[in-house]
């Protein structure tokens, strides 16, 4: 998945955008579909939706994903989860749902606005994915779900608001948890303190695999996971897309057994090469990713993170 492209495939199926009613449309539960407008015309969001209810046979669709809405949310094109709180009655088949299928032609990740997404959460109690992309403005209140699988939030700077939120929510059957921190810069506040809750696992009995990813806190991220009660049961851990160096590296090496991964993502980093083949050497049965080396080491004036603006 990536931010420079639109998505062609989400959570198993191919990705059909919806441009109107018009004959030969897939069958509804064959395809993702994507919905998105001109950002430039506002109101425009809310006409395509009501057509989508019109002309496909939404009982059902079961993945949706959604693109370009209003840069500024207004009542003329409110928030995309409003309208699909208001019809929800019309999805119940609905289990993946992405919102901000945005790439940075069109927006920068950091202006992608968004409001309070809990509502959405418990209007579809069945819903077993959830992506967000872009943080601006967003709010997320402790929850409970029994049937969420997969939660991403995709971001340049996520608030630590909704990391705690996060941790204070009860998800037994969460399998898979991708936070991109960020940065600083754009509102990524995020500390060890936030994460502290998340890193227990406490509420996370299901985790198979955890993500902090695109953080300017990589180095402390990976100390943090060095002796996380979390780590021992996740089948692999990323910290890709961020600016992890030597010193989280060795923090990394220097904690609990990571041997029981399948698969360690560092791609996108600032490690040295005699590093990367410590971690080779100490974790031969780990998938390890170490592509995108940036420099030689850690030099914190010019590292950076993947997506930040």
């Amino acid at each position: 998945m990536t931010i420079n492209e639109h998505m062609t495939e989400y959570a198993g199926l191919p990705v059909f955008e919806f441009e109107g009613p018009a004959d030969g449309l897939p069958e509804p539960g064959a395809v993702a579909w994507r919905l998105t407008h001109d950002e430039d015309e506002d109101g425009r969001f809310g006409l395509l939706f009501k057509d989508f209810l019109d002309a496909v046979d939404t009982e059902r669709v079961t993945h949706l994903v959604v693109g370009c809405w209003s840069v500024t949310l207004s009542p003329a094109d409110p928030y995309p989860p409003d309208l699909l709180i208001g019809a929800a009655h019309h999805f119940p088949a609905l289990r993946s749902l992405f919102f901000g299928d945005i790439v940075l032609e069109q927006q920068e990740i950091s202006w992608i606005e968004h409001d309070d997404i809990t509502p959405l959460l418990e209007a579809f109690p069945a819903l077993e994915r959830l992506d967000v992309r872009g943080s601006a403005g967003l709010v997320l209140r402790p929850f409970r779900s029994e049937a969420l699988r997969t939660l991403r939030f995709e971001s340049g700077g996520l608030p630590s608001e909704i990391v705690r939120a996060v941790a204070a929510s009860e998800l037994p059957g969460l399998r898979h948890l991708d936070l991109w921190l960020g940065a600083r810069a754009y509102d990524g506040d995020v500390g060890e303190a936030d994460l502290a809750e998340i890193l227990a696992g406490d509420r996370l009995p299901a985790l198979r695999h955890l993500g902090l990813e695109n953080a300017e806190i990589a180095d402390e991220a990976a100390a943090a996971l060095a002796g996380a009660a979390v780590v021992a049961r996740l089948e692999s851990l990323s910290l890709a897309k961020g600016i992890l160096s030597d010193t989280g590296a060795e923090a990394l090496l220097a904690g609990q057994p990571l041997t029981h991964l399948k698969r360690l993502d560092l791609h996108h980093h600032f490690v040295t090469e005699p590093m990367r083949d410590r971690l080779r050497a100490a974790l031969p049965g780990v998938d390890i990713d170490l592509s995108e080396p940036h420099g030689s080491g850690h030099e914190p004036e010019w590292s950076y993170i993947y997506v930040a603006e």
